[in-house]
């Protein structure tokens, strides 16, 4: 029976495969077998990098957990240009693209994940949703030292309607409109902007 093919970067061919069968079979689909099949690889190549399959799914979580910071750094390079919604209405589109929003299933839906994340990381249970809390409360922190934010707002409270919402938006519409995700965004935020 032949072994596959030999890959260059295993591990990155591996994650992108995983992705490839996440977006398209949901996290139930997610098997070691599928990811291997999707790679054409033999399925000891999985093995050979990684302890177990939770070891594999942790990896990938935290690689493309990782992948986010590039879009939080772009976020915290917009403080003071544009307007505060804009750039919050892209950033949530952005960290809640369709990689993210089916990681976030897949890190519900495994227990033995879950756990990995949380040794690994500080707050890495939910990965996804951390690293887009992370970003949106360092922006709106700066926007309130740069004066376009009240004084008195209450950061974690307006994060987490944003992070909350903008997921359950985002995750509830196959393709929201991004006049849908403006207009949430500028409801949540309104009350906190100065003119």
């Amino acid at each position: 029976m032949p072994t596959g093919v030999h890959l260059r970067d295993a591990r990155q061919q591996l994650f992108d495969a995983a992705e490839r069968v996440l977006l398209r079979d949901g996290p139930k689909g997610l098997t070691s077998r599928a990811v291997t099949d999707e790679a054409g690889c033999a399925k000891g190549v999985l093995h050979r990098h990684f302890a177990d399959f939770d070891d594999f799914l942790a990896a990938l979580v935290l690689d493309r957990a990782a992948g986010l910071d590039t879009q939080a750094a772009e976020l915290r390079a917009a403080v003071g240009t544009g307007t505060v919604a804009d750039n919050l209405a892209d950033a949530l589109t952005g960290l809640f693209g369709p990689v993210p929003l089916a990681i976030i299933p897949l890190i519900t839906f495994r227990d033995e994940l879950r756990t990995r994340l949380r040794a690994s990381t500080p707050g890495g249970g939910m990965a996804i949703l951390g690293q887009a809390t992370t970003a949106i409360t360092a922006y709106l922190a700066d926007e309130r030292s740069a004066g376009r934010i009240a004084p008195d707002t209450d950061i974690d409270s307006l994060t987490l309607s944003l992070v909350g919402g903008g997921h359950l938006l985002l995750a509830s519409a196959p393709d929201p409109s991004p006049a849908a995700i403006h207009k949430f965004v500028s409801a949540t935020i309104g009350p906190t902007l100065r003119t």
